[in-house]
């Protein structure tokens, strides 16, 4: 009996959910959380600011740690994920970042220098970079294997759009916890939560070939459309079933970083991240010092234009994915929302001219609605991957990207410290909304790369 053979006994087609959606809801339930853990300190950021001691400019620092070890650590997160696949990589990173989010509560419990203490939570957010680094390329790893192409682009969307929703959902509850029984509390939460997530994906989770609860038919509309069903195969299993790998060598990675198409993925994908980076590091902060907000409001606040990025994501997805059906190409159809939405991105160089803390706001939500929609980034890469490096393309791509993570918070605290105010901060921020323009360009037409024999 073939392995789909054995995996299907049993299974009904019924009319009830298919797998594929619930995978993709652990996914983002699972990315939810993760962002949430990265974001953390922006809400608090203020309070932890006031408590310990930090300066604007360390905590600029202390907002880009997390990314330092992310960018790093991405091209070993891609060669664990090609090698031992995306269930055993993704829980340890799992379980790992959440003792590390975990750790941050206890930071300054006994009295502490401030460098201590700095340097202290400097390293737990390297930690927690490092850790987090195989999420995202597992997560299109995953869409890869269980998506036919064909919805490939409202899945990624979906998950990518967590992001946004993590802000709307946690912004408010995390203000309110600080406002009313301190920041550490906010830490403890996260940890709570993460670690039912990884009990539930070790659980629950298996290849699409092998998951008990995939029917014959939904294994055949994903095989027959374009997903690659044993991409997380065993090695332990039949040999025809292991999706072959790169040799990692020189001439594999003469081909990938040879590739034009990936070089507009990494530009564009950098400029994307500058403007996440921006709404989770340092955006709640200038509602706060900038605007006058106090933080209760700046929960609530920071929670509309996550929200409208939450919709922009998911429309962007689903509108690439019908245009696909409509005949329109996968260049097309990958382009077009993309810059659309990235040249609606740049209307947050808008706020340096009102006083408005309404209209402010009004501008920074259609900023990050613009980029929900432009963000096609992981679709982009899904398409264009070769399968036999599939991660490893997908981390190097997160590693160029999340550079705008280690660059952007640096950025925004020394200007505003030379300034006195984020003005010059907001120009720099838009700017990048341009560049993701330049990145579409070189990418040229989107098309799977295919290594040489």
């Amino acid at each position: 009996m073939s392995g789909n053979e054995s995996g299907a006994a049993g299974r009904t087609a019924g009319t009830r959910i298919p797998t594929r959606y619930l995978v993709l809801a652990l996914i983002f339930t699972i990315t939810v959380v993760n962002y949430a853990d990265r974001s953390s300190l922006s809400i608090t950021g203020s309070s932890v600011q006031e408590e310990l001691g930090f300066s604007t400019v360390q905590l600029g620092y202390v907002f880009s740690a997390f990314s330092w070890a992310y960018v790093v650590a991405q091209l070993p997160g891609g060669m664990l994920l090609d090698r031992f696949g995306a269930r055993r990589v993704y829980a340890w990173s799992l379980v790992l970042w959440t003792a590390v989010t975990l750790a941050v509560s206890a930071v300054g419990l006994v009295t502490t220098p401030v460098l201590i203490a700095v340097t202290t939570i400097f390293v737990l957010r390297l930690l927690l970079g490092a850790f987090e680094s195989p999420a995202f390329p597992a997560n299109a790893r995953v869409a890869t294997a269980w998506f036919p192409t064909a919805e490939r682009g409202r899945a990624t969307a979906i998950f990518n759009s967590a992001q946004y929703f993590a802000t709307a959902l946690f912004a408010p509850i995390m203000g309110w916890i600080t406002h009313q029984y301190g920041w550490r509390w906010v830490f403890v939460l996260l940890g709570v939560l993460g670690f039912a997530l990884a009990a539930l994906w070790l659980r629950w989770m298996d290849s699409p070939r092998d998951h008990p609860r995939v029917s014959a038919a939904e294994f055949e509309k994903i095989s027959s459309g374009g997903g690659l069903v044993d991409l997380d195969a065993p090695k332990s299993g039949d040999a025809q079933r292991v999706q072959e790998r790169a040799p990692l060598n020189a001439a594999t990675f003469r081909q990938i970083f040879s590739a034009r198409a990936l070089w507009g993925v990494y530009v564009s994908q950098y400029a994307v991240n500058a403007l996440t980076y921006f709404f989770i590091t340092w955006f709640p902060v200038y509602l706060v010092q900038g605007r006058g907000l106090s933080l209760l409001e700046v929960g609530f606040v920071a929670a509309l234009p996550a929200l409208c990025g939450f919709g922009g994501g998911l429309l962007g997805g689903f509108l690439s994915d019908a245009m696909l059906r409509r005949g329109f190409s996968l260049t097309a159809a990958r382009k077009v929302p993309s810059v659309f939405g990235m040249l609606l991105a740049t209307s947050i160089a808008l706020c340096n001219l009102t006083d408005s803390s309404a209209l402010i706001v009004a501008l920074m939500t259609l900023a990050f609605f613009g980029k929900g929609v432009g963000s096609l980034g992981w679709a982009i890469t899904t398409d264009i991957a070769p399968p036999q490096a599939s991660s490893f393309v997908a981390s190097t791509m997160n590693a160029f990207g999340n550079a705008a993570g280690i660059v952007t918070p640096i950025v925004i605290g020394y200007t505003v410290q030379a300034t006195g105010s984020f003005t010059t901060a907001l120009w720099f921020v838009a700017a990048h909304g341009l560049l993701a323009l330049v990145g579409f360009a070189v990418m040229g037409p989107i098309k799977r790369i295919h290594f040489d024999s």
